[in-house]
């Protein structure tokens, strides 16, 4: 027989038979390897074209420093991205929404669609009017409602990042390393306490929901929402009456907890009381227990990609509320919906790739400013009398 066997004069090793693989396994074998260097080939192909390209252009910006003017590839936060900066995070792969803008306005990437005749848009005017007349008439009936820490604002929860107020701008008291290790979990690992520190302000029950949150309850009531995917962790959606499996909560939330050790389940109550006398939840495993919040580098729940494959096609206006769209997969939801859905932007400042050129927008509306108000104005002049609603 065709064995190859490990020499058994070593001491200590173990002897073991290796079968020689059959011609069809051999096959196989060479077609995934054959497979797998011509995808590397092309994705490599790809990214030379494009580091070209900026390369280029690199090359024709340092031939026109000279002049009065130059271009400005600022982002919609306002930074600036010079091409030499932009190359060098192609080349480490940070390709993030921001830099492909800018690389959008050079024009390296252009994702502009022509807009649709007129006669077969949505709206025949992107603005919050129309949006207001496509709800009413039944034109719009299957709406998705993207939630951020925005939504809770009013409640009196802080968002994460606005300058002076933003949850990452208040945890001195802390002193972590950087803002984010707060819900980083090697860091939760080796020092619990900054975030049941921290759970202890935020923990449901201490907050009511908002005008706007009883807005999505309200589109839910007149059977026009298809679902609210939220980043909070609050559960106030669930506090506004919104029903749990209209609620798609993204990053999770303090309803349930386990055992990062022996994976036991907890609901909120059993350590609720540990958190609030300033103790650590510990399991009887002795493992720490941690809210089934989705910390940066966890998997996000299963049903946020189960559903969303199904309800973005369905999608017929798309409401984004209170979100900077920073944090992916999330922020990539806005482009998941059909080419010719409107996309309404309720928010403080413009974020992500909101169309605003009139040649080219025919969907997109920015509804900049208080979000509890713009969302008010949106209410029928029938529903306004209850305010409970």
């Amino acid at each position: 027989t065709n064995t190859c066997k490990m020499d058994p004069s070593v001491e200590g090793t173990q002897t073991k038979d290796l079968e020689t693989p059959t011609v069809q396994e051999q096959a196989v074998e060479a077609v995934v390897e054959a497979v797998v260097e011509a995808a590397a080939e092309a994705l490599e192909g790809v990214v030379e074209a494009v580091e070209t390209a900026v390369e280029a252009v690199v090359d024709e910006e340092v031939e026109e420093e000279t002049t009065e003017e130059s271009d400005d590839y600022s982002d919609d936060d306002g930074a600036d991205f010079d091409l030499a900066t932009l190359a060098s995070h192609l080349k480490n792969g940070l390709l993030t929404p921001e830099i492909i803008a800018a690389f959008q306005r050079m024009g390296i990437m252009n994702s502009r669609p022509s807009p649709p005749p007129v006669e077969e848009r949505v709206l025949p005017e992107p603005t919050l009017e129309q949006v207001c007349e496509a709800i009413k008439s039944g034109k719009c009936s299957n709406i998705i409602v993207m939630t951020g820490a925005g939504m809770s604002c009013a409640a009196g929860i802080p968002d994460f990042r606005t300058p002076g107020t933003g949850l990452y701008d208040n945890l001195q008291k802390f002193r972590l390393p950087f803002p984010e290790a707060i819900f980083t979990l090697d860091f939760f690992k080796v020092s619990p306490e900054p975030f049941y520190s921290l759970a202890k302000e935020l923990y449901p029950g201490n907050f009511q929901p908002t005008p706007a949150h009883y807005f999505i309850r309200l589109l839910h009531d007149k059977g026009l929402l298809l679902r609210n995917y939220s980043q909070n962790i609050d559960t106030l959606e669930k506090l506004a009456g919104i029903p749990e499996d209209k609620v798609i909560e993204a990053h999770g939330s303090f309803a349930s907890a386990h055992c990062l050790s022996c994976r036991k389940a907890y609901v909120p109550e059993e350590i609720k009381s540990t958190i609030f006398a300033d103790e650590i939840p510990r399991c009887s495993c002795g493992g720490l227990i941690k809210p089934d919040i989705v910390f940066f580098g966890e998997d996000l729940p299963a049903h946020f990609f189960v559903n969303q494959r199904d309800d973005f096609p369905k999608c017929d206006l798309l409401l984004v509320m209170g979100t900077s769209l920073k944090v992916m997969p999330f922020a990539g939801l806005v482009d998941r919906v059909k080419k010719d859905t409107p996309r309404v932007l309720i928010n403080m400042t413009k974020v992500g790739d909101f169309e605003t050129h009139p040649e080219y927008n025919y969907r997109d509306i920015l509804a900049l400013g208080d979000l509890q108000e713009t969302t008010w104005k949106m209410v029928p002049s029938s529903d306004q009398h209850d305010k409970s609603r």
